[in-house]
Order: structure tokens, then sequence, then C-alpha cells
């Protein structure tokens, strides 16, 4: 009776039901997709009939599936374990890493080429879809008037793909590559970078005012991430590598390979570092030659002939007027972006009927321009912006291109903004320069190269990469001649858009969402270091009352360039430079008489605890290539510091999350326990003066 109270005939009922479920044999476990389980609960309800012929279904996919593990589970594991086996082999073969980063820089570049081509085929499918099927399938539907409505239902099925394989994820563009390199390790999913570029090339095809290098950053970033997670790569490896992928798309996007490794470098990567540098170039040169074996060798969009003239309006005026007017038109084209995305995400309507009243208003944009404001296929900008147009229409499209682009990206749509700001510069500097030409017609203005020039001046003020737009312009047009003002109107640019507008394209998507990256410039990196995170704790150390002779034999090999010199106490007496050994070793006459006291020079010191920078301001005011290190208050010498060191720390500290500490031994250097007595001030030790020092003493 007393176990009747607690198992009743229903629990016993439920456990004889469900025994074959728990021994893995259950036969009505249901379907994982969704749409044959909805058919099978819609199938029960038929009646008895029903209910059986959906018991049937439901056991016989459960079986297939289990036969297919027991089938695929073996050959599955095993090229697993053999691709494991792969990767640790690799991991301990002799290859130095920077062959190692140019292999995969080479791969990488190769990848993404041949992804920004598939991205190219998806356009061109998209357009198909949305604009030539339906003026094939519909007269009507041909006439111009009518692609506002093809515009809104790309821009309806690109926010479907958004929503369907990517929800809720509003990452996957350049902004929030920077962030992942930067907080992430460039970690990067394959699904919902997949569905960005899918509805990328929707939004490209159905006429949306965007730009296909976003995509095709993106796309080189995460092959550069795939590759990492495959191989188990370290973060900075992973970052190195995501970088040199973007720098390949947008190599392969625009044939420029200079400007895509510059993009890398200073949008992701915050700076100039040297050890990216290679595998960056290299990846960005490969994905440009592989694109142009596909696409030939052709720029972006149409370069005119372009003969600017040496007159003083164009030399001294003209480009300090194009520089501010290319400001002014960075910050409203910065305000109105965010200030449309704003308002389109505060809209309580649902997304697919903000996506068509976008695409609507953008397609209406394109039509009343007349198809200005898109280029022809794949072309960013139409051969009519440079010359042949109004100067007042052109400026009319400068406003509307900004106002398209808010809205393609605020309602829907995805794509890139570098493509947009180089029409926008090319349309300003148009406009200003035609306007001249009509007033001042005696000055022959040259609109198209002006163009040029302004180009660069938005693009580096909008995006926050001046370089990179001074290089695309000049690969673009293989002109020395726009240099000059190219530089000054893109500094000019920068210098009034921060005036007025303290973000950029890429830092406000950033800091609207509560992220803000600040890349650690080298000083910065020197101030946070100490020199126990950069010094050699085990240096080559000599004694003062050495005879020379053997120390030259047993300091020839060395890499240190100088010897700390200790005397008898284990006190700091000075060090050797390597450049007064060699003037000794020229006099082997000498050197039978000659000690270590006899060379040595004084020298300041340094502590574990002293800043790395305050230790290259030391360098640099004696010209000295390394410090000794000792602690306080005890004196005892800890290490040695050079210059080397000091480059090392800071390229590694700059790649990684957190500045690198050396892990050095906590003892002191090699057969050398030295002491200081407490008194000695490490700033001013001297050694003593000896017969051979006398004037040579280096202070």
């Amino acid at each position: 009776m007393a176990v009747q109270k607690f198992i009743s005939p229903k629990m016993v009922y439920h456990a004889i039901v469900r025994i074959p479920y728990i021994a893995n044999m259950s036969p009505v476990r249901p379907p994982r997709s969704r749409f044959l389980t909805r058919a099978l609960d819609q199938l029960s309800r038929l009646g008895d009939w029903g209910a059986r012929a959906a018991y049937t279904v439901r056991t016989l996919t459960v079986q297939a599936r289990r036969q297919t593990r027991r089938v695929t589970f073996g050959p599955r594991r095993s090229a697993q374990s053999g691709w494991d086996d792969f990767v640790d082999w690799l991991g301990t073969t002799a290859v130095s890493e920077n062959a190692i980063l140019l292999i995969f820089a080479v791969i990488i570049g190769i990848g993404a080429a041949l992804g920004i081509v598939v991205f190219y085929k998806l356009i061109d499918a998209a357009y198909w879809l949305f604009v030539t099927l339906p003026g094939r399938e519909v007269e009507a539907l041909r006439n111009p008037i009518y692609r506002p409505l093809l515009t809104a239902a790309g821009f309806v099925a690109a926010a479907a793909v958004m929503r369907r394989f990517a929800p809720g994820e509003e990452g996957y563009n350049v902004p929030d590559l920077k962030r992942r390199v930067a907080q992430d390790g460039g970690h990067m999913q394959v699904k919902p970078l997949a569905a960005r570029s899918l509805a990328s090339a929707i939004t490209l095809g159905a006429g949306g005012s965007v730009g296909s290098e976003g995509p095709a950053a993106v796309v080189g970033g995460g092959l550069g991430a795939y590759f990492s997670r495959v191989f188990r790569f370290s973060k900075d490896r992973t970052r190195l590598l995501v970088s040199a992928g973007t720098a390949a798309g947008i190599s392969a996007a625009f044939n420029a390979p200079l400007a895509g490794a510059f993009f890398a470098l200073e949008e992701l990567l915050g700076g100039l570092h040297v050890a990216a540098f290679p595998t960056v170039v290299v990846s960005s040169v490969t994905a440009a030659v592989v694109s142009q074996a596909v696409f030939g060798i052709h720029p972006a969009f149409p370069i005119p002939a372009l003969h600017p003239s040496r007159g003083w309006f164009e030399l001294l005026a003209l480009p300090p007027l194009l520089g501010i007017a290319c400001g002014l038109v960075t910050v409203l084209f910065v305000r109105t972006y965010f200030s449309v995305g704003k308002a389109a995400r505060a809209w309580k309507v649902s997304p697919a009927v903000r996506a068509a009243i976008g695409g609507g208003s953008v397609g209406l944009l394109v039509y009343l321009s007349g198809g200005l404001l898109l280029g022809p296929g794949h072309m960013l900008i139409p051969a009519e912006l440079f010359s042949g147009t109004a100067f007042w229409i052109v400026g009319g499209l400068v406003l509307a291109k900004i106002v398209a682009t808010a809205i393609t990206l605020g309602t829907g749509g995805s794509g890139g903004l570098f493509a947009p700001a180089i029409y926008v510069g090319a349309a300003t500097g148009s406009a200003l320069a035609g306007a001249l030409a009509w007033l001042l017609p005696s000055l022959q203005i040259t609109p198209a190269a002006w163009a040029f020039v302004a180009m660069g001046g938005v693009v580096g003020a909008a995006t926050g990469a001046p370089i990179t737009a001074v290089l695309l312009v000049f690969e673009l047009t293989d002109d020395y001649a726009l240099m000059p003002p190219l530089l000054l109107v893109t500094g000019l640019s920068m210098v009034i858009a921060r005036r007025y507008e303290k973000d950029d394209l890429y830092s406000g998507w950033l800091r609207r969402r509560g992220i803000v990256l600040k890349h650690d410039s080298e000083r910065d990196v020197l101030a946070r270091l100490k020199v126990r995170d950069a010094c050699d704790m085990a240096p080559l150390v000599v004694r003062e009352h050495e005879r020379l002779e053997p120390v030259l034999s047993r300091v020839a090999f060395s890499g240190q360039p100088m010897f700390p010199v200790v005397d008898e106490r284990g006190q700091l007496a000075g060090i050797l430079p390597v450049s007064v050994l060699a003037a000794a070793s020229r006099e082997p006459h000498a050197l039978p008489t000659l000690i270590v006291a006899d060379l040595a020079v004084a020298t300041p010191a340094v502590t574990l605890d002293t800043p790395l920078d305050d230790v290259m301001r030391r360098m640099g005011a004696r010209d000295l290539a390394a410090l000794p290190v000792v602690e306080v208050p005890s004196g005892r010498l800890m290490g040695v510091i050079t210059r080397a060191h000091l480059t090392r720390v800071v390229e590694r500290a700059m790649l990684l999350d957190r500045p690198v500490v050396a892990s050095a031994p906590s003892g002191a250097p090699h057969e050398m326990p030295l002491e200081l007595p407490s008194g000695v001030n490490y700033r001013t030790v001297t050694p003593p003066k000896t017969r051979a020092q006398g004037k040579g003493d280096q202070r």
C-alpha cells in the first residue's frame, strides 16, 4: 500500500510508453522539419486513418535518420580525427610564421577575389529577377516610371532575407567588421555573413543606392576568419588574416591593390603596422591579379582625360574652397544618414512596409534623376557626372545621393557606404568646379579633374581613412599632377568635418550602439607599458677587471648593442658599447695591456617600473641603443633594454587585446649574483676614472 501511494497507474502507463523513447528506439519522435511537422499534425486530425498514416511517416523518418547517422558516424569521426591530426602536425612543422602568413595571404586573396566574382553574379541575377524578368513578362513594366515598384520589391526581399536567416542582426558591415577585429578577435559566423551578402546583392540588383565594397570587404574578412577557425589560429593571427581578407575584397572590387591594403591597415588595424604590412599587401595584390584576370584591367568607373590647368586660381584658391565644401558636404552626409536611419527605426510599421516605402522612394529618386544616381552595370559613377551635365543638376545629385543612400540603408536595404561617398565627392567637385568655370570662363577650369580631387576629400572625411582615399584616387587616375591639391583638399576636409561632426560614417554607427573603438598609437602603448614588459632579463655581462682579449672572443657573436660592466662587488660600473670594442679590436698591439674598465663608459640606468616612453626619451637624448636595468633600492642589475625590444613589444601590443608582458625569470642575469649598495643613485652611476678613459667618457 505504501508503494501505491507513490506509483500510480498513470505513472506506470507513461513509463511504459516512454521506454522505447528512452532506449533511443522511439518511433514517435517528431521530425525536425517544420513543414513536415505541420503537415503530419494536420494529417493526424483527419481521423484514425490519418493518425495511422502520420504515425507511419514519423516512424519511417526517425528510422531513416538513425540509419543515416549509423552509416555516416564512423567516416565523419575518422575525417574529423584525420583533420585534427593534420592541424596538429602543421603546428609542429619548422615553417616560419611569416611563411605561413604569406601562404594564407595568397590563398585568401584568391578566395576573396573569386568570392567577389560570385557576388557580382548574384547582383546580375538579382537585376534579372527584379528588373529584366518583370519587363519581359509584363510589357508595361518596361516603362521607367514603374521602376519604384520594382525597387520596392527588391527592398522587401532583401529585408526578408535578413529576417529569415539572420534575425535581429544589424552587423556584418565595415564598422561591425572593425568591432569584431578589435574586440572579438575577428570571429565571424557563416550564416549571417551569407545572409548579408545575399541581401546586399538583392539591394544592388534592385537599384538601391549603396556600394558593393562593404559586402566585398566582409566576404574577404569572413574568408580569413574561416581559415583561422579551421586551423585553430590565435587571436592575433586571426585579426591579421581577417584584415588581409578585407584588403583583398576592397582590392578586387575597385581594382586598386594599394587602396585595399591601406584601407585594412587604417580601418581595421588602426595604423600602419610593420608586422602586418607584408601579409595585407600580398593578399591585396593577389586579389587584384585574379580580379583583373576575370574582369579585365579597368577601373570601377570611367576615367575621363584629365588636363588640369596651372593657373594661379586653380593652384591657390580652388583647393581651399574645395576642401571647405567637401568638409561641409561630409557633415551633411553623416548627419542625414543617421537622422534618416533613426526616423525609420522609430516608424511604427512592419519591416516589410518600411522596406517597401523605402524602396519606392529610392526608385522614385532614381527615376527623377534620369538614372544618374546609379552607374551602369557594376559601375559606381556614370560618365555624365564628370562632364556633359550642368553644374546645378550635379549639385542636386549630391543631395539626392545622400538622401537615397540614407533611405536605402535605413529602411531595410544592405550594402556599403564607401561607393556612395565616392559618388558624393565626385559630384561635389564637379558641381563646384563647373560653377566656377561658368562664372569665370577665362580660367579654363577642368571640372572632371576637380571631381577626382573632391572624391578623395569626401571619402577620407566620411570614412576616416584619408590615406586610402588619396591612394584610391591616384590608382584610378595614375595622374601625379593631382596629388598636391588632392592632399590639401583631403586634409582640409578632414579638419572641417571633425570640427562640426565628431563622427564619420563608421565610428558613428558604432557609437550609436554603445561601442567606442580607440586604437592606441605607439606613444600610447609606450606610456602604458613598463620596462619589465620589454627588457632582456638575462643579458651578457662583463666584469670591469677582465682582460679585453677573452672578452672580445666571448661577445663576438652576441646580438647585444652594449654589455653592462660590473665591479667586484656587483655594482654597475658602466657599459661597454660594441662600437668601442670594434675600435679596440683594430689595435691588436694594445689588446694585451687593456682591461674592460679601461673602455667602460658612463650611462644612465632605468628600473623595471620605468615607463617605456621615458626610456625612449633617454635613449634619444644620448643616442643610445640600450640601457641597463637595475633594481631599487638594492641596485641589483636586472637586465638590459634595447631599441629592438621597444619596437617588438609595441608591435605585439598593438595587435593583441592587451599589452604583452614578458615572462622573464625573477632571478638575476646568468652567472652574476649582482648586489648594489642601497645608497647608490642608479640614475647617475659612473665608473671609476681609469688611465684609459679620460676624455673618452661619454655622458
